[in-house]
């Protein structure tokens, strides 16, 4: 019989949940990277900041979802490779996403944002909050250097697809021969 040595790995706390990967099976998820990712969020501050630079415009009493938790749960979303807003219906019940996003339990419930909500908060973000959001990742991006570069050059080429409506054209719209 295999006797395992590893020993368990503490995470931060979630509210009264105590996080632990612990190498003995059980409930095993394929999703335990958000935990990392979660702490580093923690470290640099970026869904804090995110939530600081977008308007907060719906009543606090009517607030079920907090709008970090929200924001929280479509970043770790996103950055697990589920892109498309469906995928919460499942993710919405796990209970390590629901530790992953700080989510606080409300009415004995942690359950997280379904599809709908998050495709409100999208839809909800205007002009004046996506310069603030902007703002946040170019701060974001210079805190992650000892001494941050004297110049940034953004290369922002549109062109990078080819159009299926243009189906004659390869990239950088040049035209095909042959």
């Amino acid at each position: 019989m295999t006797h395992r040595t590893t020993p368990p790995v503490s995470f931060s706390s979630v509210h009264r949940r105590e996080l632990v990967a612990e190498f003995t099976a059980g409930h095993i998820t394929s999703d335990a990277g958000l935990l990392l990712l979660r702490e580093a969020d923690r470290r640099i501050g970026l869904t804090a900041a995110l939530d600081a630079a977008i308007a907060a415009l719906r009543s606090p009493e009517r607030i079920i979802h907090p709008q970090k938790t929200l924001l929280s749960q479509r970043v770790l979303g996103l950055a697990a490779g589920y892109e498309d807003l469906n995928d919460h219906g499942l993710l919405r019940r796990d209970p390590l996403w629901q530790a992953a996003t700080d989510h606080p339990e409300v009415d004995g419930s942690a359950e997280l944002a379904s599809a709908p909500t998050l495709c409100r908060l999208e839809n909800r973000i205007g002009r004046a909050d996506l310069l603030r959001i902007a703002s946040v990742l170019v701060d974001q991006f210079l805190a992650s250097f000892d001494t941050p570069p004297a110049e940034l050059i953004l290369d922002i080429d549109a062109t990078a697809r080819a159009r299926p409506h243009r189906a004659g054209l390869a990239f950088w719209g040049r035209t095909r021969t042959g």
